[in-house]
């Protein structure tokens, strides 16, 4: 286990069983149906791996990314949003695996992977992640509920200075009536502060 940087990107070697496009989004059954349609050679699969690749599984809080062990290469990326179901296999405890919509289509693909030591690990930290994710989306929500709060906010205030300009340029208009000596333009008014140690 590799910590890359402080942005919680983590990075495991395992052995990267293949990816099977399913029918459904989540459940235990779909994960053990691809598992076994992956082991099995004599089944026809369009995204099989011919034999197990080793691999690191990529972790961070935005993205979970399949790269090629010996060249960094970049096989998949799923981004957490897309993924829906994650769990180590319930007879074969080393292998787990998770289920991700494609980004730009609407098919769900089970990734599979095998690891002596990290399944439970990982899915656990997978789980973690996606949690990590969700409340950074959360944050991100809170923060554009905050904006528009202090722009409803503004606009009141703008409105309400308004009238209040309005109502005193009335209000001045009956002064000025009754009192014409004291005109004064407030546009071009300046007022100068001095430092309270220089007040003479």
């Amino acid at each position: 286990m590799n910590d890359e940087d402080s942005d919680c990107e983590i990075s495991f070697p395992v052995k990267f069983c293949g990816r099977l496009e399913v029918v459904r989004p989540d459940g235990m059954q779909i994960l053990t149906e691809a598992a076994a349609a992956l082991q099995n050679p004599s089944r026809e699969v369009s995204d099989k791996v011919k034999k197990k690749t080793k691999v690191h599984l990529f972790l961070s809080k935005s993205a979970i990314d399949i790269l090629e062990h010996k060249t960094k290469f970049m096989l998949y990326s799923c981004p957490l949003s897309t993924v829906s179901f994650c769990a180590v296999h319930h007879t074969q405890p080393k292998l787990f695996g998770f289920i991700a919509k494609h980004p730009a289509a609407d098919v769900y693909h089970c990734y599979v992977f095998q690891s002596q030591k990290f399944s439970h690990l990982l899915v656990s930290v997978v789980g973690d992640a996606f949690q990590a994710s969700r409340q950074k989306e959360n944050v991100r929500a809170g923060r554009d509920l905050v904006v528009e709060a202090l722009r409803h906010k503004n606009n009141v205030l703008q409105r309400e200075n308004t009238d209040l300009k309005r109502r005193l340029q009335e209000k001045d208009g009956v002064n000025s009536e009754s009192d014409n000596e004291d005109d004064i333009d407030l546009s071009t008014a300046q007022v100068r502060f001095n430092p309270v140690g220089n007040r003479r």
